[in-house]
């Protein structure tokens, strides 16, 4: 009769295994085997082990000598399976992926699962698995515009600049403009949420006129001093100047960030910041609308208040705006830029020279 092969533990092997033997957090596989290898130090044959378990006897004499040659890792680990075979030829995968990022169907901007299935003659189902182990989306497009703004890294430097590294005994202002909100009214009225049905509202809307927001994000805490006008000229702006000036103590200097509209540069506009040396302008450069910390107020407005909402009037609509600020300066929590310049350069960098690229071929 064949002679199972002694199992020795050290003691603290010994307590590794009755910890997995006794715990109810790991795989039950691991508990398993460690009562295999407690069993069989205590000098007990696979037969005994494998009847006492319920396991197959061979079972037991594979983890015996595993754990003899390797220890507590020779059974922590499974033992590396096979598998099926692939259907599917990694050639074939490999054309899909080229077909998929290389060309077009001859009836439509990009691939579905379907079209490119009877092309390379595969079900749509292995043409999604094999899109998502590659991270391939056809139907999806992320838009993009690369700043040509010659004074780029100069700008995107100073900016970055003032998130990071703030002036002493100034204030940061991320300004800008929300043009063209609309006092949109739905035709019907619609559902309310209820289990089992999301909210409802009609596609289709009325519209009761347009206002502007002009804002000011404080960088350091957050807090937004904003005011809703009828029109975007330089007048307005002024107007808006004014109010920072009234609302920011007057012995703190003004850093504002601003983009290139025509309506900051106003000739007008100048002579108002010659006479109020407190406030010093940073603009963006061009298509870099990114670069103001105060576009993130405003798609959280947009989100948060405007999208679903309906309004009967303008005046409503400013109202309901109002009303946001004010209870968003309740309780401000900054927005924390984190991208160190040379990060940003670096990004916009190899995304020119990717566009260059496309443009000799």
């Amino acid at each position: 009769m064949r002679i199972a092969a002694q199992v020795e533990v050290s003691e603290a092997q010994r307590k590794q295994l009755e910890t997995w033997a006794t715990s109810r957090t790991i795989a039950v596989r691991l508990a398993e085997r460690a009562k295999m290898i407690l069993l069989a130090a205590q000098g007990k044959m696979d037969k005994e082990i494998g009847a006492e378990l319920g396991v197959w006897r061979g079972t037991v004499a594979r983890w015996r000598a595993r754990f003899i040659a390797n220890g507590l890792a020779g059974i922590e680990q499974d033992e590396a399976r096979p598998g099926r075979k692939p259907k599917i030829s990694a050639r074939k995968v490999k054309a899909i992926v080229a077909l998929t990022t290389q060309q077009r169907p001859d009836n439509a901007t990009h691939w579905s699962t379907r079209s490119m299935a009877a092309k390379a003659g595969v079900s749509a189902a292995s043409v999604r698995r094999i899109w998502q182990a590659h991270g391939l989306k056809p139907h999806r497009v992320v838009s993009f515009k690369v700043s040509n703004d010659k004074h780029f890294t100069e700008k995107l430097e100073d900016i970055v600049g003032l998130y990071l590294n703030p002036p002493e005994h100034a204030l940061v202002f991320s300004c800008d403009e929300k043009c063209q909100i609309q006092a949109l009214d739905r035709t019907q009225p619609g559902l309310p949420l209820k289990p089992g049905r999301c909210q409802t509202m009609t596609h289709d809307y009325k519209r009761h006129g347009v206002t502007t927001l002009f804002a000011a994000m404080n960088t350091l805490d957050g807090s937004v001093i904003g005011q809703c006008m009828t029109k975007h000229r330089h007048q307005e702006w002024l107007r808006f100047l004014r109010q920072i000036d009234r609302s920011t103590p007057k012995d703190r200097e003004l850093h504002l960030i601003a983009d290139n509209y025509a309506t900051h540069k106003h000739p007008n506009v100048q002579a108002w910041l010659a006479i109020h040396p407190r406030f010093h302008m940073h603009f963006t450069p061009t298509s870099a609308s990114w670069l103001n910390m105060v576009e993130r107020f405003f798609r959280d407005l947009s989100e948060n208040q405007l999208r679903r909402s309906a309004f009967h009037s303008v005046p409503e609509l400013v109202s309901t705006i109002e009303q946001y600020m004010e209870r968003h300066n309740r309780d401000p929590k900054p927005f924390i830029w984190t991208a160190k310049a040379s990060d940003i350069l670096a990004k916009v960098t190899r995304a020119r020279a990717k566009l260059n690229k496309m443009q000799s071929v």
